[in-house]
C-alpha cells in the first residue's frame, strides 16, 4: 500500500520542480475547488477522464496536507475510526441523521 505521506512529499516536490504555489493556500483551497468542478462536469457528462479528474483533486488536497504540515494518512484513518463510531437514524421523510458521535 502506498503511503499518503510519502504520496504528499512527492506532490510538493513536483510542484517545487515546476514552480508552481507552495505558499498560498487560499490559490490551492480554490484551484482544488476547481478540480473537483471539473470532476463532477466529468461525471455528469460520463467522460471517460473521471478518474483522472479525481486524481487531480486528490493531488491538490495531498498538496494543501503538506502545505499544513498534516499528515494525511493519519487523519484519514482517524476520521473513518470516527465515523465507524458514529449513530444514525432514519427519518420518515427517508433522511438519515446523526444522533451520535
Amino acid at each position: 500500500m502506498v503511503e499518503l505521506k510519502k504520496l504528499q512529499e512527492e506532490v510538493i516536490k513536483n510542484k517545487v520542480n515546476k514552480g508552481f504555489n507552495i505558499k498560498d493556500l487560499n490559490l490551492e483551497f480554490l484551484l482544488a475547488y476547481g478540480e473537483l468542478a471539473e470532476a463532477f462536469n466529468a461525471y455528469q457528462n460520463k467522460e471517460e477522464d473521471l478518474g483522472e479528474e479525481l486524481a487531480d483533486v486528490v493531488i491538490y488536497i495531498l498538496g494543501i496536507a503538506e502545505m499544513l504540515d498534516i499528515d494525511l494518512e493519519v487523519e484519514l484513518l482517524k476520521k473513518i475510526e470516527k465515523n465507524k463510531r458514529r449513530k444514525y437514524i432514519k427519518k420518515e421523510d427517508g433522511k438519515w441523521i446523526k444522533i451520535e458521535g
